[in-house]
């Protein structure tokens, strides 16, 4: 990429996360009307005109003619999409939204963890292994980079081994939590010991083919991540 291309991506990007914060944060309110000649305020005329595409996609605005681009209500949003959990998980809605994606989990990662019992392959059922492993070594830096890896990795295959692309499809829903809770300083130093096993019986109930004791675990899991966001942000 030349110079001028990632300047651009780089101005692109910037503009994208200061309105699409901005929108989910309250900050511009539903029915508000931008100009695209004033978004392109110190970055091109071009950055602006990508950057309401990507706000269009996501359901944050509509661009109407002669009238500009209209900021659209939450009703109207991509609220699976990252960047929204995202900036939902840095703003006011941060409480809200960590009681809606532990629902959304707890209805969705026991059943997908009773699929993955019949349907993982043996590569998934090694993948799950190698995550939880990868998992109890780093359990004393949970908050650190190589414990969130393992997490996102077991996750995102466990949702692949349920052999359903609908629950595959949330992956990076699951991600965006996880990746959330350790950037808003809402997981521990050390992890719940109680949560790492639940993750191995996970593991090891799909490699066995034990369908409801997979699942019985991965509901401890998300159940008990739910609860230890909520009193961290209790006390916060």
């Amino acid at each position: 990429m030349t110079t001028e291309r990632a300047d651009a991506a780089s101005l692109h990007d910037a503009l994208v996360e200061r309105l699409g914060s901005a929108i989910v944060r309250g900050d511009l309110a539903a029915g508000s009307r931008l100009i695209t000649a004033e978004l392109s305020t110190g970055s091109s005329r071009g950055a602006g005109r990508e950057a309401v595409r990507v706000l269009q996609s996501l359901g944050l605005v509509r661009v109407k003619r002669k009238t500009g681009v209209e900021v659209l209500p939450a009703t109207e949003w991509n609220v699976y999409a990252p960047e929204i959990i995202a900036w939902r998980l840095a703003g006011p809605g941060r409480d809200a939204q960590l009681r809606e994606l532990s629902a959304l989990r707890g209805a969705i990662e026991p059943l997908a963890a009773r699929a993955a019992a019949a349907s993982a392959t043996d590569a998934q059922r090694r993948e799950l292994v190698a995550a939880v492993m990868e998992m109890a070594r780093t359990e004393r830096d949970a908050d650190g980079a190589e414990y969130l890896a393992a997490d996102v990795r077991f996750h995102r295959t466990l949702l692949a081994a349920s052999g359903n692309a609908m629950f595959a499809a949330l992956g990076s829903v699951v991600e965006s939590v996880l990746v959330g809770r350790t950037l808003h300083d809402l997981m521990p130093h050390d992890a719940n010991p109680h949560a790492v096993r639940w993750h191995q019986d996970v593991a090891f109930a799909v490699t066995a083919g034990r369908a409801d004791e997979a699942a019985h675990a991965m509901g401890l899991i998300v159940r008990e991540a739910g609860e230890a966001m909520a009193s961290v942000t209790a006390a916060q």
